[in-house]
């Protein structure tokens, strides 16, 4: 499909071009595809969005090579979603280039999605976590992830020139990332490509300072099976890390402990809920998650918004009145009855 070809391909990192092109090839091309595009109406693709959310998918996974897909279970109806969303784009791309008078897919209205309820680490569970990590191999992957509110494929994607940890204000700047498409590790940039740099808390740079100690120790046993390739977080070998070990290494700990099953990625909102629960800036956070509009983080974590608004009003009344406030009102003494 040209729209996939020359225009998604070129604005979006590899693997979003992966689920564009699965979603126009597992579902609205067979779906969709023997309609002429004149005339393609909103009915055909709201009918198409309903039979999405009420017919069983074909599962492409077998338990043997020579057994028929197995029915699996509706589309939910964030994807679905996601589905109204790519062909509104293509047919958006055919509207620009003179091939349709109209948009079709615009007028559909979208499924009705439940809010994902967000899970973070309370303060004390996630000095309950730091506690559980210490030690391990891959502690501070996992304490700078909390520390840092990186995505896991930033983390992973670290090399060691992006980390200044002899300056007095140490830095870590994220450049790339990296992912895993059609079964390869693979570099890509940044979300939107934006390269961004943290200053280190002191005690995510010791954690990194250990950690560049133990690597040397294991390049060094390693001899001539070590791969240099720079990375911040690698195997024994040098390798980078795949995130399926890193996934699997996370819950395994986090059972351990007895901590709640929350994602890698909800280290990254752990880390921005703690910090707007102690009433750091909000332009901070905005700057360290990478966001390019406070309002953005503020909606995302709006549901910590009533906590911090609590906290402002109490430090604004220890300001601007200092003083402990009278619980009653003094009353003068009984005038002496003279007889």
């Amino acid at each position: 499909m040209a729209w996939l070809k020359d225009v998604v391909k070129p604005g979006v990192r590899p693997k979003t071009h992966r689920t564009y092109a699965d979603f126009v090839k597992l579902h609205l091309a067979p779906a969709l595809g023997s309609i002429q595009l004149a005339k393609l109406t909103p009915q055909h693709v709201r009918t198409f969005l309903n039979e999405k959310l009420a017919t069983p998918q074909t599962s492409r996974k077998k338990v043997n090579p020579g057994d028929p897909p197995e029915p699996g279970k509706p589309l939910s109806p964030r994807t679905v979603k996601h589905l109204l969303v790519t062909l509104r784009g293509a047919l958006e791309s055919a509207v620009k280039d003179g091939m349709i008078p109209r948009n079709v897919a615009a007028v559909v209205d979208p499924p009705s999605v439940a809010k994902h309820q967000m899970k973070t680490f309370s303060a004390e569970q996630a000095r309950t976590f730091l506690d559980a990590i210490a030690g391990d191999r891959l502690e501070a992957l996992f304490s700078t992830a909390i520390a840092l509110a990186y995505r896991q494929g930033e983390a992973l994607g670290l090399q060691w020139p992006d980390v200044d940890l002899e300056s007095e204000n140490s830095t870590l700047t994220v450049r790339q990332s990296i992912q895993r498409i059609d079964g390869k590790l693979t570099i890509t940039p940044t979300k939107k490509d934006k390269v961004h740099t943290v200053n280190l808390p002191g005690v995510t740079r010791s954690v990194l300072v250990a950690h560049r100690a133990k690597q040397d120790e294991e390049r060094r046993l390693a001899g001539a099976r070590w791969q240099e390739t720079g990375f911040v977080f690698t195997t024994t070998a040098g390798t980078p890390v795949d995130a399926r070990s890193v996934i699997r290494r996370f819950h395994l700990i986090l059972k351990t402990a007895g901590l709640p099953q929350i994602r890698f990625h909800d280290l990254r909102h752990s880390c921005a809920t703690l910090l707007l629960a102690q009433g750091v800036s909000p332009r901070y956070i905005s700057d360290l998650l990478g966001h390019s509009q406070v309002s953005f983080t503020m909606q995302t974590y709006a549901h910590v918004l009533p906590h911090v608004q609590r906290d402002v009003a109490t430090k604004m009344d220890e300001i601007l009145n200092p003083k402990p406030v009278a619980t009653s009102v003094a009353t003068k003494p009984d005038a002496v009855k003279l007889n």
